[in-house]
């Protein structure tokens, strides 16, 4: 009876929880970024506090370090990003009917050995029905983005409300840990603190570690395919470092995307595409036998397949709040 109440009480809390999560999503999502930035920096404030600052102070500074970070970032990578974005949607027409005809010209004589004939794409027919597909698509998600205002509201809440919430957590952090450990039942106090101990290596091993490793793999793919030469190389460079959080995803969809572009860039130059998967093989070398053991480790020990289910669902169900989560 005991175990089956347990199960119930904990059920219940799930629903419950999942419950408030679905109807207050767009209110918590601030609050959860600012746990999930906190629990980032919190190591960098007990740095500081080993060197003599008190909490407030170290807690005051690392804020003050992140936001100049973040603005710079914004002032610089914002707008190249934003560059780079305008840019490729323009090019993306173009790209996309070069690597028709590529595939065209390729199987031409295959297809010509079964006697099937298939017609040269014509190059302007595609692009005006490409420009036109995209045209509409983007009316519409301006047309969907104006007529939702609460998305313009949540992105500002998250961006000032997110860092003042933070800042009050970084402070009270340790408080807030002692206030927990207050409520755990004695009886059990010290197998509860072992495990919180190995919940907090696994995330800390999963969002920290990973974190660090998205950054250094985005700069690093950006770098070089920057240096190749490729169009867009920054873009695509960071959009894979990105996506890397997600096992797999980022690195694939980086590569392709790079390669359609290096085919529709440097064709009939092998070279230079090989030197664009290059990037990404060394890449990905250079993340599954020294960055990712060193930095993420086997702390996390979940499975790819788990993490992108959850993922999916929970950003399926909450939204960004779930991706938090």
């Amino acid at each position: 009876m005991s175990v089956k109440r347990q199960i119930l009480f904990w059920l219940g809390a799930l629903v419950v929880f999942l419950g408030l999560a679905y109807l207050l999503g767009s209110a918590l999502t601030p609050f959860a970024a600012a746990m999930f930035l906190s629990y980032l920096l919190d190591p960098l404030v007990s740095k500081l506090k080993s060197f003599g600052l008190n909490r407030l102070w170290a807690s005051l500074l690392i804020m003050a370090v992140f936001c100049i970070v973040l603005i710079l970032f914004a002032m610089i990578f914002v707008p190249l990003v934003a560059h780079q974005m305008g840019g490729f949607l323009m090019a993306l027409p173009e790209y996309v009917v070069r690597l028709q005809s590529l595939v065209h010209d390729s199987l031409r004589p295959l297809l010509a050995e079964w006697n099937i004939d298939v017609p040269q794409p014509d190059m302007a027919t595609s692009i005006n029905d490409i420009v036109s597909q995209g045209s509409a698509w983007f009316g519409t998600f301006i047309k969907s983005l104006w007529s939702s205002g609460q998305a313009l509201i949540s992105l500002v809440s998250l961006f000032i409300v997110t860092p003042i919430v933070a800042f009050y957590l970084l402070i009270d952090w340790e408080d807030m840990i002692v206030a927990l450990d207050d409520w755990l039942p004695r009886r059990h106090l010290d197998t509860i603190r072992v495990l919180c101990r190995d919940i907090n290596r696994a995330v800390a091993g999963c969002i920290r570690g990973q974190t660090a490793v998205c950054l250094i793999l985005g700069a690093y793919y950006s770098v070089g395919l920057t240096v190749v030469g490729l169009n867009f190389g920054a873009l695509i460079g960071m959009m894979a470092g990105i996506l890397s959080f997600i096992p797999y995803v980022g690195s694939i969809v980086g590569l392709f995307l790079a390669l359609a572009v290096a085919l529709s860039q440097f064709w009939p130059d092998w070279t230079m595409v090989m030197a664009t998967a290059m990037v990404f093989f060394t890449g990905q070398f250079f993340e599954g036998y020294f960055l990712s053991p060193k930095i993420v480790g086997k702390s996390a020990g979940l499975h790819p397949v788990w993490l992108m289910f959850a993922l999916l669902a929970f950003g399926h169900v909450l939204g960004f709040l779930g991706l938090l989560i």
